[in-house]
């Protein structure tokens, strides 16, 4: 599968095949099976989502189409882990593709942080400003625990709505599922967000 290379933006998505999401669903348990030929199917199906996805959360062209060759590569070597009791294959593959785009740029930012400490340590130390920094750090743990207590389906819509950018109908088309399913697992995931978080009480 290194052959495989992520198709830029602008080029046209084929859309999933003509089975729908049973279908990726069947190519990636092919693929499980070591079957190239599957994987080359579904990667056609899906290039331009997982380019969008990645392009959306690190907004660098050269950068998406890494974090996306590398998605696939990923879905290649996990293909067998893929439950389709658990969610549609196009969202478990565009939930690798997002978590890969968000490592890459938490690892651009820790470069550029390295970078940029001398600087800081230079400076006099502004207490107000280490304290809200230090609230930012506890809130986006508290993020990321509360998110981890999502079903599986709630936590891919969420991703893709509020960390992906995307609208409630292109989740919706990214997911394969209807609208309203779609704005019910994005509604039933931010309650349960606020209940563990515990805001408004």
């Amino acid at each position: 599968m290194e052959h495989l290379r992520p198709v830029p933006g602008g080029a046209p998505d084929k859309g999933a095949p003509s089975g729908g999401k049973h279908e990726l669903g069947e190519l990636l348990s092919r693929a499980s099976r070591g079957d190239e030929a599957a994987f080359a199917e579904f990667y056609d199906a899906t290039s331009a989502r997982a380019y969008g996805l990645a392009l959306r959360v690190v907004r660098n062209p050269a950068l998406a189409e890494e974090v996306a060759q590398e998605a696939f590569l990923d879905a290649w070597r996990t293909s067998s882990r893929y439950d389709a009791a658990r969610g549609s294959a196009a969202g478990w593959f565009l939930t690798i593709v997002h978590r890969k785009a968000v490592d890459r740029v938490r690892s651009v930012e820790a470069a550029t942080h390295r970078d940029e400490t001398w600087q800081r340590e230079s400076q006099p130390v502004d207490h107000d400003q280490t304290a809200e920094v230090a609230h930012s750090s506890l809130e986006a743990q508290r993020v990321r625990g509360a998110v981890a207590t999502l079903t599986d389906v709630q936590r891919e819509a969420v991703e893709l709505t509020y960390f992906g950018g995307y609208t409630h109908t292109e989740v919706a088309t990214m997911l394969e599922v209807p609208l309203g399913t779609a704005k019910t697992r994005i509604r039933d995931g931010l309650i349960r967000l606020r209940d563990v978080m515990g805001v408004g009480s």
